[in-house]
C-alpha cells in the first residue's frame, strides 16, 4: 500500500495504525476536527486525499466513555452517521475511489449474552440507546453501493493496548487495590489486542472475497472476574477490593460514564475472522496483558 486515509485517526486506536502504517512506508493522510489535519467540513480536501489512496479506514465518533444525557446521545450519534455520510459522498466523487472501506463499528451491537457467544451469523443484535447507535451506523454504512469499493465493518470488542483506551483506568483500579470484579463478575469480557485489530485490517485489506460484518475480537473471551484476576497477577496484586452494582452505579455518576461499559456482558467471537484464516498474534488475554503491562506497572 502506498497511501492510507485515517479517518478520525487521532485517537488511540488511530496513533497506533498511523505509527505502523508508517512503518510500512505509507503515506498516511488523516481527517479530524484536530487542527492540522484534513477538516470534515473541507470536502474537497477530503476528496483529494481519498483520490488514488489504497484504503480507508474510518474511525471517527465521539467516545462512548461518557453520561449518556440527551446532548450526548446525540453527538455519539451525529458523530458516526455524519462523518460516515460525509465519506460515502466523498468516495463517490473521486476518479479513483480506494478499493476497501473500512468502516468502525462495535461488538455492543449484539445483546447482553451470558448463555452463548455471538458470532456474525447467529448473533442476536440486542436493544438500548449503544445497539440502536450502532446498528444506524452499520445502516448509513451500507446504505450506498460506491463503484469499485469494497465495504467491510469492523464490530470491534473492547482494544487493549499500552497507549490509551481502557488500560489506564483498569491499571489505576489495581494499583489503587480496588482491583476486584464489576458486579457479579460473571459478565463476558470480550477483548482485541490492538496489534491484532491492525493485522486484522491487513489481513481483510488482501482479501478482496471477504466483505460486510466481521468481529473483531481474540477468539478467547473472558468473565470480568478473570479478567480483573489475571491483571492484578500481572501487576503483581494479591487482593482487590470488588464494586457491586449499587456502587458502580453511583460511582458512574461521579467519574461521568455509564455502567453499561463494565456491567453489560459482550460475549463475542471472531467466527468469519477464523474461517478465512486469520490467526491472532494475541489469542489469549495473559498473552495480551503480559505483553501491554511489561514495565508499565
Amino acid at each position: 500500500m502506498k497511501k492510507v486515509v485515517l479517518a478520525g485517526g487521532t485517537g488511540f486506536i488511530g496513533d497506533y495504525f498511523k505509527q505502523r502504517f508508517e512503518e510500512m512506508g505509507c503515506d498516511i493522510r488523516i481527517i479530524s476536527r484536530q487542527s492540522g489535519y484534513i477538516h470534515w467540513e473541507d470536502f474537497d480536501g477530503i476528496v483529494e486525499a481519498l483520490e488514488g489512496a489504497d484504503l480507508l479506514v474510518n474511525l471517527a465518533g465521539k467516545s462512548v466513555n461518557c453520561r449518556y444525557h440527551p446532548r450526548n446521545q446525540n453527538e455519539i450519534m451525529v458523530s458516526r452517521v455524519m462523518t460516515t455520510h460525509v465519506l460515502s459522498k466523498a468516495l463517490a466523487a473521486c476518479d479513483h475511489p480506494p478499493e476497501v472501506w473500512m468502516n468502525s463499528s462495535t461488538a455492543t451491537i449484539y445483546r447482553h449474552a451470558e448463555d452463548r457467544p455471538m458470532t456474525e451469523e447467529t448473533g442476536e443484535i440486542g436493544s438500548g440507546f449503544s445497539v440502536n447507535v450502532a446498528s444506524t451506523w452499520e445502516d448509513h454504512f451500507y446504505a450506498h453501493t460506491i463503484p469499485g469499493v469494497r465495504k467491510v465493518a469492523l464490530r470491534t470488542a473492547i482494544v487493549l493496548g499500552k497507549e490509551g483506551g481502557v488500560m489506564g483506568p483498569y491499571k489505576n483500579l489495581v494499583k489503587f487495590g480496588l482491583g476486584g470484579v464489576q458486579g457479579s463478575g460473571d459478565q463476558m469480557f470480550s477483548w482485541i489486542h490492538v496489534e491484532d485489530l491492525f493485522r486484522i485490517v491487513l489481513f481483510l485489506k488482501g482479501r478482496p472475497d471477504l466483505s460486510g460484518s466481521f468481529n473483531c475480537s481474540a477468539p478467547e473471551p473472558v468473565t470480568n472476574a478473570q479478567f480483573m484476576e489475571m491483571m492484578r497477577v500481572q501487576m503483581g496484586r494479591t487482593y482487590g477490593l470488588s464494586a457491586s452494582k449499587w456502587m458502580l452505579e453511583l460511582g458512574s455518576v461521579f467519574i461521568r460514564t455509564e455502567t453499561e461499559l463494565v456491567l453489560k456482558s459482550r460475549w463475542v467471537v471472531p467466527d468469519r475472522l477464523e474461517k478465512a484464516g486469520y490467526l491472532f498474534e494475541y489469542p489469549a488475554i495473559n498473552e495480551a496483558l503480559s505483553e501491554i503491562l511489561q514495565m508499565s506497572s
